[in-house]
């Protein structure tokens, strides 16, 4: 898992390297591995790896949704019936949630019966379905793949072959689906059929091409904002290089970065009408529980 590699504790170098400090807010001062938010219905939800939660900020308190120990949360999702989503990454699972918090019966093997191996990140597209990366077991291992939850519940993989596959997204037209393969530094992208299925695989940016002769780039999660712009996380491997947010055009142009002061900032939600970014950041990067922030920035 990219998130768990060795880093150190210190944080004083990541503190130098961020913008417009007076205007990052902290929403949460005590997130223990935030992962995976999504904005929905006037809230902020996310996970905690560190505690195996679902927590749901409102705006002015944060508190736990649900929970459980074993699950291992990356990432959460409200899919069209009311329920939520969840990747369980240490179970292997794709947890269920009712809308009042409850725990239903779990998505644990595709329809021929394969076990998932790192359920990891998101994707939903316009026909009420779900994309989601199940990341392997990472390293040089090229063991990851790629599943489509239909709306009737049923769990396809569409790609394998993968290396840790991490983040994904899908463009505004639904035509493409973005996929962070984390341990090649890269994204690459794929043709969506009307069938869900995927082809034409191919590199859509190679993370280390944009910063070229610095360490290099860790891609985590990504999002795509109303414009078509990409926004990409990291999870550093040095606290020689702390992460920033990369935001690039459809022709994977660098335009701009964006940064906390924490060293890892592996995944983020924009907030209404895209005006804010929440970020999900960490500070203790070596050990559990990771100790970390989320922190809610101005976008654009």
């Amino acid at each position: 898992m990219i998130k768990r590699h060795l880093l150190g504790t210190m944080f004083a170098l990541a503190l130098t390297c961020f913008a417009h400090a007076g205007d990052v807010k902290v929403i949460n001062e005590d997130a223990w591995f935030a992962e995976g938010p999504i904005w929905y219905q006037d809230k902020l939800f996310y996970v905690e790896y560190g505690r195996g939660t679902v927590t749901v900020w409102d705006g002015k308190k944060n508190k736990i949704f649900w929970k459980m120990d074993g699950c291992g949360p990356s990432a959460v999702l409200p899919t069209t019936t009311g329920e939520f989503l969840v990747t369980c990454y240490d179970s292997n699972s794709i947890g269920r949630i009712s809308a009042d918090g409850k725990t239903l019966p779990a998505y644990d093997k595709d329809t021929d019966g394969n076990p998932f191996s790192g359920p990891n990140d998101f994707a939903p597209d316009k026909d009420g379905g779900i994309y989601f990366t199940g990341s392997g077991k990472g390293g040089p291992l090229i063991d990851a793949s790629a599943y489509y939850i239909g709306k009737d519940g049923s769990v396809r993989k569409v790609a394998g072959d993968l290396h840790n596959a991490n983040g994904l997204v899908m463009s505004n037209d639904g035509k493409v689906l973005y996929l962070v393969e984390t341990e090649d530094n890269r994204i690459i992208e794929f043709d969506v059929q009307l069938d869900h299925t995927l082809s034409n695989r191919r590199v859509f940016l190679r993370l280390d091409d944009l910063f070229p002769n610095q360490p290099h780039i860790w891609p985590d999660g990504i999002k795509m904002d109303k414009a078509g712009e990409m926004y990409i996380g990291q999870s550093p491997r040095s606290l020689d290089a702390p992460g920033k947010i990369i935001v690039v055009d459809k022709d994977a142009k660098l335009l701009r970065t964006l940064s906390v002061p924490s060293p890892s900032m592996p995944n983020f939600a924009f907030g209404p009408d895209e005006k804010e970014l929440y970020v999900m950041a960490l500070d203790q990067i070596d050990a559990a529980p990771w100790h970390g922030k989320v922190y809610e920035v101005p976008n654009k």
